[in-house]
């Protein structure tokens, strides 16, 4: 008996440590979930568009759209999640659109028409490209300029919040940092030792004097409640919180008329010249 438990326990211990090597070589499939086909355009909800190319420093080419509104009181520029590409978040187009403000949403490498392979290195890099669009080729002020990220892309947002000076920052049903995740969804891994990427959220909120706002929601399945409320206790003054209600992918849809009342109290409160 003694003999089967330990061949038994033994046999535990390889599969846990392919599956720890697993874990660790394959990260980036976990970390990141790229579609390259476009599904839609915002064409199809009836927006007017123009469609961006920009070149990174490190010649990586970052495809995007620019989405103007009629009467604009404001610019956002939108960092999506980790799955999908910008053809999945013409909801999101549409919401800020109706705020009466532009929006501008990019793919980062790897994701979409963009090229090159995702890494959190380079989604900054696409960031800080996307935002040097805005302000140089469009001739936004800084001070016009919304960052809102939501899930990865709220990470990828408090980044470029540390180096920039926008009008406000909007972080929505993001996590504290991938291992502070992670622990949350694979408790039963070292997730600290065996994580190659940081995105480390909540260390950044303490390095801008930007507005911010955190949206989350208490039913979220992916990234629990909590990473919410601590990153609205480490930002700054002046700071929100909105609680919003559904699950990671549709609570702002499900939570229209709470969600979009204060995005437009937080943009009218903020907007630069």
């Amino acid at each position: 008996m003694l003999k089967f438990f330990g061949t038994a326990l033994g046999v535990a211990a390889v599969i846990y440590l392919i599956f720890l090597g697993y874990a660790y070589i394959f990260q980036s499939r976990m970390v990141y979930v790229p579609h390259q086909e476009l599904v839609a355009s915002p064409g199809d909800i009836g927006l007017d568009y123009q469609e961006v190319y920009l070149d990174t420093p490190d010649d990586v080419l970052v495809h995007g759209w620019f989405v103007p509104a009629k009467e604009e009181k404001g610019v956002v520029l939108f960092c999506h999640g980790n799955a999908g590409n910008i053809s999945h978040r013409l909801t999101t187009l549409d919401f800020l659109h109706s705020l009466d403000m532009s929006v501008f949403i990019f793919d980062y490498r790897g994701f979409g028409k963009s090229s090159g392979s995702p890494d959190e290195e380079g989604t900054y890099t696409d960031v800080q490209t996307a935002w040097n669009h805005l302000t140089r080729e469009k001739g936004y002020d800084p001070g016009e300029i919304f960052i809102m990220g939501r899930s990865l892309g709220g990470a990828v947002a408090a980044e470029l919040a540390v180096h920039q000076k926008p009008a406000g920052v909007i972080l929505e049903s993001t996590f504290q940092s991938i291992p502070e995740l992670g622990r949350d969804l694979m408790p039963f891994l070292p997730v600290k030792l065996l994580a190659r990427y940081s995105y480390d959220t909540r260390s950044k909120l303490q390095d801008f004097s930007a507005p911010v706002l955190v949206i989350h929601s208490p039913q979220d399945e992916i990234v629990p409640y909590r990473h919410g409320r601590a990153l609205y206790s480490e930002a700054l003054e002046p700071r929100y919180f909105l609680e919003i209600q559904g699950d990671h992918n549709s609570g702002y849809k499900e939570s229209r008329e709470s969600y979009l009342d204060c995005l437009e109290k937080f943009f009218r409160r903020y907007k630069g010249p």
